[in-house]
């Protein structure tokens, strides 16, 4: 079973793991662990938490000092609780597994339980979580002033709504002790001493209550010069009263009817009531719901708070996105608070703004009314200004008014609620618009989709987040008895997130079910505004179908927001300022305006800003940043494909990208290759639309310049598989330049090509059309990566031994220092592949030099994998292990994908293992296949079963190593190819696990083609691990003296004693004992003497030739 891990700030910070505390020692320790813990689960921005560490004065070298912060850190609770995703920190637990967010979610849940007694329960449950004040230890630094203030006044809220629980069970004389000590505590807080009163009356102590109101009024005059708010005024006549009703109604903000009222509003004798009555129970128009609310229970909460600080509130966000009922669910929460109600207000079916106020004084019920005007002269209100009506008549009610769909009536809307909120002070407003009002003293709160799944999760993962729990819901009311499954949840994942988690798409989504199945409602969402048509019959029009939702927010832009709106479509990830400037600007458009256009959309809740600072990667990431939901995106495509500008706008658009990618292109092999990568990665959508684009139009000229600059960035970011799509289909496009971005193009397409000889004749022809190429040329300066594969160029021409070492030497004086850099690598890794390990190494030191020096990260990284694998055969592990932390850092630095992330994981816990602390690298080796079960491709899916496979094995857990290997089989049985290395390493473990398992037979069977395959790889490491499982095999067989030789071969082919497999390093000690000292040194060295053809030839076989384009 995994650890449990706790941790704890709500007080002194306490670490525990299985019930054992942990120490975390150092003040600035704690208070990385506590803004690790506010966002557990989450990453946090390095660049934050040095600013939040620091505040101030970060210290010289701030990015290597945090890195040594979380060094300490990861040794002192764990290092696999410390994850390091692009960009940042994370703490790898579940947010309930830190006390603060237990306490929120504790809370949460009992306010949804009807019952007092579970209520009180559980929220005395909650409370028990405190062991002090908040981030007791870090409560003076900034970074905690705000997460202080909200869950000490949720701590507050917490305890008052559970002493009203306590109240409504009748529990009185237990609660006056608490209240008492809570009141001496807090003497001016009216809540509390409400309570009191409240549970003094309860208790037959009626006197007393009196009295805490008296000394209350005296304490308020003599400290603040106030009176009593108007809810403490309620409790005090209640009690005078002897109200048998008296209970706990917590106000929604006391002190809102001590401001000056407006004129009164009288009711007329003669007539019927006029709408809310203070003295009646809380009044309204809230109709009953007809479905569950789903996803917004937080949301509710926060805008709810927001209402007891603000007065007008406005709920902001696109057509379909739940803002009127999210508003209508705030409302029901208000209604016991509100002694006058809640009014809700549709202004949807509204088309003239003068008949905004008469369509709330009808929703309100407000008949014949009299006024008292300031001269106390009786008037009708029916000929009053209808704004003068409404304020007099709700002047002195506490009410919460519901303005709906505002968005047409702007400036009607936004007239009415200053009114009203100048003229009533006990009003309250919440609007929903797509647009915000714009007028003083508004709060917005902007209503976001629903989140989303990640796009492989699992049933049990899918149904925890809020946009498929809707369809679920929506799709059970349609279909009886349908439940999210393993059979469909791939599904409903693929239609949440196209319809971008908006609630309404997806309602209409889910209504589709009635005649189709998820698989054909899936398939159909290219053809979203045909499909999503089957909305209530009782909804507004422009609420039954996806398409009239968006088209009612086209008809009130003006021709520039429509013009920007329809040609902001073209870009697939969103577009910073500059790149919709470039791209959009046209007729109708100056690029001088595009900026206040943008910001227009933004207002109108058609573009998102994703603002400066909220991005997830690196600073050059975090531009602002403007973006389209999907939906929204897809209607702008159509608009402009109608305005015959589509192609106009989507060249521009490749045409910036292409410019983009080409600029970046040198920049990745330099020491700001991150700020590049980030700002690659950031517009990759963009990248990829723009090269599917110009291959769909058949302009090679252009696709070929995108493929060219694009891919060391696919390299360095392992898309590999995407080139592997892309660059092939790009080069047989007819009309391709004959210049060196087909050459490089070519060269990219053979790097990416892998597996049997379909893919190997392929690679042929690349290499023989950038050969040509480069030939014609003449005296043009080459491009760095078609100046690194020339060797391999003139190889492939020449027939000569690809693994010729002098061929790249030339290189190594290159004037670019990034090609004498990769150059000494790949010398380096051609030498260790030929077992000239000592030469090996000294390029291997050279490149590390040259790479730190360009501040390559990546060839850093890769170069410290090749000397931890040189480090790991010596039996360095200890070393070994540090330089693949450092090179796991720096790709992680690169903000690669997680496919490189989980192979340099899996080397790591493999050294983890052969220093004795197999427990965490079990834990590394499952957490690489969970992630790789998610986001890999199926080659290294296949990698991380081989090794989790070495890994069983070398446990002796057969079972579970034959598991392994029979999912790497399965794997290759479905279509999977690679290289023979990779067959030659999967069969040859197949072969030993037959052997420990006593199949000498089958282990017969498999070593023989494990040694086939890694002859015709001609990679010498793979061939000495292939000669060790030949050893094993001939001393179980009964040769002890061949099992020595074999060895011995295997060493002179690796060029070293391999120490990194321990079965090979057990059964060298066992030869030397069965046949003595001597006798196994004699038979070691007869095999250790042979070159690479004696031991080939030794074995039967012989080299294959070198290829030959």
């Amino acid at each position: 079973m995994p650890d449990i891990v706790r941790i704890g700030i709500l007080g002194p910070v306490e670490v525990t793991r299985d019930g054992r505390p942990l120490s975390v020692s150092g003040a600035r320790l704690r208070a990385l662990l506590t803004l690790l813990a506010l966002e557990a689960g989450r990453t946090v921005p390095a660049g934050r938490l040095i600013d939040d560490l620091w505040e101030d004065r970060p210290p010289v070298g701030a990015s290597n000092a945090l890195q040594s912060l979380v060094s300490r850190l990861r040794a002192a609770v764990g290092r696999d609780l410390i994850g390091s995703p692009a960009g940042g920190y994370r703490l790898e637990l579940p947010r309930e597994a830190v006390d603060a967010h237990a306490f929120e979610s504790a809370v949460i849940r009992a306010r949804a339980m009807p019952d007092p007694a579970q209520r009180s329960a559980r929220l005395r449950e909650a409370l028990a979580l405190w062991r002090g004040p908040a981030l007791a230890e870090v409560d003076r630094l900034p970074f905690a002033e705000g997460p202080v203030a909200r869950l000490e006044g949720l701590r507050r809220a917490a305890l008052e709504e559970r002493i009203d629980a306590d109240l409504v069970l009748g529990r009185h004389a237990e609660l006056i002790p608490e209240l008492q000590a809570l009141t001496a505590a807090e003497p001016l807080r009216e809540t509390l001493r409400g309570r009191l009163m409240r549970a003094l009356y309860g208790a037959g102590r009626q006197a007393e209550a009196l009295s805490v109101y008296t000394d209350t009024k005296r304490l308020l005059a003599d400290s603040l010069g106030v009176d009593p708010s108007p809810d403490l005024e309620a409790i005090h006549l209640s009690v005078l009263r002897q109200d048998p009703a008296l209970r706990p109604s917590p106000p929604l903000v006391p002190d809102a009817a001590t401001q000056p009222a407006a004129p009164a509003a009288v009711p007329d004798q003669n007539g019927p009531s006029q709408g809310p009555d203070r003295n009646g129970p809380p009044r309204g128009n809230l109709r009953a719901r007809l479905t569950s609310f789903i996803g917004r229970d937080d949301e509710v909460k926060r805008v709810v708070k927001l209402l007891g600080e603000s007065r007008l509130v406005t709920l902001t966000g696109p057509g379909g996105a739940g803002k009127t009922r999210l508003s209508l669910e705030c409302g029901e929460r208000l209604l016991a608070a509100l002694p006058d109600g809640v009014w809700a207000v549709e202004l949807a079916p509204v088309g003239d703004p003068a008949e905004v106020p008469h369509t709330v004084l009808a929703a309100l019920g407000l008949r014949e009314t009299k006024i008292i005007t300031p001269r106390g002269v009786p008037g009708s209100l029916e000929t009053a200004d209808p704004l003068d009506r409404l304020s007099a008549a709700l002047g002195g009610k506490r009410l919460l008014v519901l303005l709906d769909n505002c968005e047409h009536l702007l400036d009607a809307a936004a007239r009415l609620a200053a009114r009203l909120l100048a003229d009533c002070p006990g009003v309250r407003v919440l609007a929903t618009s797509r647009e915000p009002l714009g007028i003083t003293g508004e709060t917005l709160w902007p209503v976001e989709p629903l989140p989303l799944p990640p796009p492989h999760a699992a049933p049990d993962e899918a149904v925890g987040y809020p946009a498929v729990r809707l369809f679920a819901d929506r799709a059970a009311a349609v279909r009886p008895g349908f439940t999210v499954s393993a059979d469909n949840v791939a599904r409903i994942v693929r239609i949440c997130r196209a319809l971008d988690g908006m609630p309404l798409a997806i309602e209409l989504a889910a209504a589709r079910l009635r005649s189709l199945t998820t698989d054909q409602l899936a398939a159909r969402l290219d053809d979203r505004f045909r499909l999503l048509t089957a909305g209530s019959r009782v909804a507004l029009p422009r609420h039954k179908t996806l398409r009239a939702v968006v088209e009612w927010s086209w008809e009130l832009l003006d021709d520039a927001e429509r013009a920007l709106w329809r040609r902001l479509a073209v870009f697939a990830g969103g577009a910073t300022v500059e790149a919709a400037e470039a791209v959009c600007a046209g007729a109708g458009l100056a690029a001088a305006d595009v900026f206040e256009v943008l910001s227009a959309l933004v207002d109108k809740s058609l573009v998102v800003l994703r603002a400066e600072g909220t991005g997830p990667g690196p600073p050059a990431d975090d531009a602002p940043r403007y973006l389209m939901l999907e939906t929204i995106r897809a209607y702008g495509l159509e608009r402009l494909a109608e305005s015959g500008e589509a192609d106009r706008y989507r060249r521009a658009h490749a045409e910036y990208f292409a410019d983009l990618a080409e600029t970046a292109e040198p920049r990745l092999r330099r020491s700001d290759q991150v700020d590049w990568l980030a700002r690659l990665a950031a517009d990759h959508d963009n990248l990829h639309a723009a090269l599917r684009w110009t291959i769909s139009t058949g302009d090679a000229a252009l696709a070929v310049r995108l493929c060219a600059s694009l891919g060391w960035y696919w390299w360095l970011g392992g898309h590999t598989s995407e080139a592997g799509d892309a660059v092939p289909e790009v080069l047989a496009m007819p009309g391709l330049p004959a210049d060196q971005t087909t050459a490089v193009a070519a060269v990219l397409a053979a790097m990416s090509a892998f597996g049997g000889p379909r893919e190997i004749e392929e690679m042929k022809g690349w290499l023989r059309l950038s050969r040509d190429i480069c030939a014609g040329l003449d005296d043009e300066p080459l491009h760095p990566v078609l100046r690194l594969m020339g060797p391999l160029l003139d190889g492939v021409t020449q027939g000569f031994d690809l693994r010729d070492l002098r061929r790249i030497e030339p290189l190594f004086t290159d004037p670019d220092p990034w090609v004498a850099s990769m150059a000494r690598f790949v010398h380096g890794q051609v030498a260790l592949n030929t077992g000239r390990v000592e030469p090996a190494e000294d390029d291997f030191a050279t490149a590390l030099e040259g790479f730190r020096s360009t501040g390559d990260r990546w060839g850093i990284s890769f170069t410290l994998t090749a000397q931890a694998e040189v480090l790991s055969w010596r039996g360095d592990h200890r070393r070994a292990l540090s330089l693949l932390e450092e090179a796991l850092t720096l790709v992680r630095e690169l903000g690669v994908t997680e496919e490189t992330v989980q192979h340099m994981s899996a080397k790591l816990a493999g050294e983890l293992f052969l220093l004795g602390e197999r427990d965490r690298a079990g834990r590394m080796l499952e957490a690489s296949l969970r992630a790789a079960e998610h986001t890999a491709s199926d080659r290294t899916l296949a990698w991380m079963h081989y090794y989790l496979a070495e890994f069983s094995l070398r446990r002796g857990e057969y079972a579970e190593a034959a598991r392994s290997l029979e999912r790497v089989r399965d794997l290759i049985d479905a279509g999977l190819s690679g290289p023979p290395q990779f067959t030659a390493v999967v069969t040859w473990m197949t072969g030993r696990l037959a052997s420990e398992t006593g199949d000498l037979a089958g282990a017969r069977r498999w070593q023989r083609e494990a040694l086939r395959h890694a002859v015709t790889s001609m990679d010498n490491p793979v061939l000495a691990l292939v000669l060790t499982g030949q050893a094993e095999l001939a001393w179980r067989e009964g040769d002890p003296r061949r099992a020595a030789e074999l060895l011995g071969m295997s060493h002179a082919v690796r060029g070293l004693r391999d120490l990194s497999q321990p079965f090979a390093v057990r059964l060298e000690e066992t030869l030397r004992e069965e046949l003595g000292g001597d006798a196994f040194a004699a038979a070691y060295e007869r095999g250790r003497s042979r070159d690479l053809d004696g031991v080939l030839t030794d074995l039967g076989m012989r080299r294959p030739p070198p290829p030959v384009l």
